[in-house]
């Protein structure tokens, strides 16, 4: 999962950030109003975890610019401030949950988990596509009961195939999506052909279908017609 954390207290996001990328996230970090909305602008995310409280600006201001550009992120308020009036404006402002400081990460990393099954897997924790399994609690992926060893990218990838199927995705889009704004620094994405390969190579090798298909000249896609 993908998350854009926007949190001004220096402590709090590196705490949330450190213990997310143990998790498995890819996680970006945005400190005030205008570095949020220049991420939100180049970049796609599965979860925002949206602080309402930033030295330059309204978390809710974020949220109503997400709605009006139509993002297609799940949103997590956390805020310090326990007050009903904020909680019920985020959430008809479309918000999916709120959270009130201080919280536990292990909680955080739970409600963001509910999101995600809800907004993009019918609120199921599990995804079967024929013969291809995945458990997204524990992270763990069989083909034909076979269980597969994928790295995290190759799980993350795999995911991202099976939530966006018959979807042409770009290198550059699928190295955005597995490796952040770290990509900004590359001079190419040849890296995302051998994560690809390697995982058509696991699901092959466990008797399954190579669903993934090369569009060239522009990246890949999950065939569902196979």
């Amino acid at each position: 999962m993908k998350v854009l954390v926007i949190e001004d207290n220096e402590e709090l996001a590196q705490n949330i950030t450190s213990y997310l990328t143990r998790e498995g996230y890819i996680c970006e970090l945005a400190t005030n109003h205008f570095q949020a909305i220049d991420k939100l602008n180049g970049f796609k995310y599965d979860c925002i975890v949206l602080d309402i409280i930033l030295p330059d600006g309204n978390g809710l201001d974020i949220l109503s610019h997400i709605k009006s550009e139509k993002i297609d992120s799940g949103i997590l308020i956390i805020s310090a401030k326990n007050s009903l009036d904020d909680k019920v404006n985020g959430l008809e402002l479309g918000a999916d949950d709120y959270l009130t400081k201080p919280f536990h990460l292990p909680e955080l990393n739970a409600r963001l988990k509910a999101i995600y099954r809800r907004k993009y897997l019918q609120g199921a924790y599990e995804i079967r596509f024929n013969e291809i399994y995945i458990n997204t609690d524990n992270m763990e992926v069989s083909v034909n009961d076979n269980m597969l060893d994928l790295t995290r990218k190759e799980y993350a990838l795999l995911l991202y195939f099976l939530t966006n199927q018959n979807r042409v995705l770009t290198r550059q889009t699928i190295a955005e999506h597995l490796w952040g704004d770290y990509t900004d620094n590359l001079m190419n994405f040849d890296f995302v052909y051998q994560h690809v390969k390697n995982l058509r190579k696991k699901i092959v090798q466990a008797d399954g279908k190579d669903y993934i298909e090369t569009v060239y000249g522009l990246g890949y896609k999950l065939n569902t017609n196979k």
